[in-house]
């Protein structure tokens, strides 16, 4: 019986701009997105049915998954009749805002097209990505730094790295997209910087001016809201990190330190209920 095992990295998110709200209720946003080494891991298996497990129990493995969403909505649109049995080794942690469930949805779309040897084209994986997150496209198609708007859908591959060893620390205490978006503190008018200039000046430059451009716009009700992830920003900078901001809609942060020997020196202050990831510098999904 064919297997295969893959992995699904996370992402944190260098900049968080909401521009706006649409008609539809969605906001728009502008983003810069990054890989981390923290990846959760997708074992595929021949199978007559679409069926999945999961390694932690309190996870939904029925059609509320994301998993299950993304193989039942290709199996649907290249109108098969394929199984496949999928189970799921979940270590990115959710309610981070690390994207996690969104990279384990691409990874099931990509891996399916060739799994199923469907042959479908990238227009049309992009697609159904879309419908199944806003997140989603990033992670089907792109390895390193992007720039994303719209929704976050609307994605341009930026082809850099970061010279940074990034400490991502979650707290323990997820926090809800939802709920974010319905308390977070809406600055619509104003002068938006040029993240994607800035981004290069960063990856290829070092040039670490445009750290203060980088704001994240959950961040502000985020730390009023729950403290233990204010003091988390905190104690990334005192143990020497060059930068630090929360990651998405939290309530993971991330920290960029100049040397491995500062991250792990960082890590070893954090809290041992945390769990942590180390990524080093010129990091990208293909490794």
């Amino acid at each position: 019986m064919r297997t295969l095992s893959v992995k699904a990295f996370a992402k944190i998110n260098l900049a968080l701009l909401i521009t706006g709200k649409r008609n539809d209720g969605y906001h728009t946003l502008e983003t810069l997105f990054a890989p981390i080494n923290w990846y959760d891991t997708l074992e595929f298996s021949e199978s007559e049915q679409i069926t999945m497990s999961c390694s932690r129990g309190d996870l939904p493995v029925d059609e509320n998954n994301l998993c299950m969403k993304a193989a039942k909505s290709l199996q649907q649109f290249a109108g098969i009749g394929k199984g496949v049995t999928m189970r799921l080794h979940k270590e990115v942690p959710f309610g981070a805002g690390l994207g996690g469930g969104s990279s384990d949805a691409a990874t099931v779309l990509r891996v399916l097209n060739d799994f199923w040897q469907l042959n479908l084209s990238s227009a049309d994986l992009h697609s159904l990505a879309v419908q199944l997150g806003a997140d989603v496209p990033y992670f089907l198609s792109i390895k390193g730094v992007a720039y994303a708007r719209g929704i976050g859908d609307e994605l341009e591959d930026l082809a850099l790295t970061l010279p940074f060893s990034i400490v991502t620390v979650f707290p323990g205490e997820p926090i809800a997209t939802v709920w974010a978006y319905k308390n977070f503190y809406a600055r619509f008018e104003r002068t938006l910087p040029d993240l994607k200039h800035l981004a290069s000046d960063l990856s290829l430059y070092g040039k670490r001016e445009v750290f203060s451009a980088f704001e994240n716009d959950f961040e502000p009700a985020v730390f009023d809201h729950f403290p233990a992830v204010r003091r988390l920003k905190s104690l990334l900078v005192e143990s020497g990190s060059v930068f630090a901001s929360l990651s998405g809609s939290g309530s993971a942060v991330f920290g960029f330190f100049e040397s491995q020997e500062k991250a792990l020196a960082a890590m070893a202050k954090l809290p041992a209920t945390y769990s942590s990831s180390l990524t080093p510098p010129g990091f990208s999904m293909e490794q």
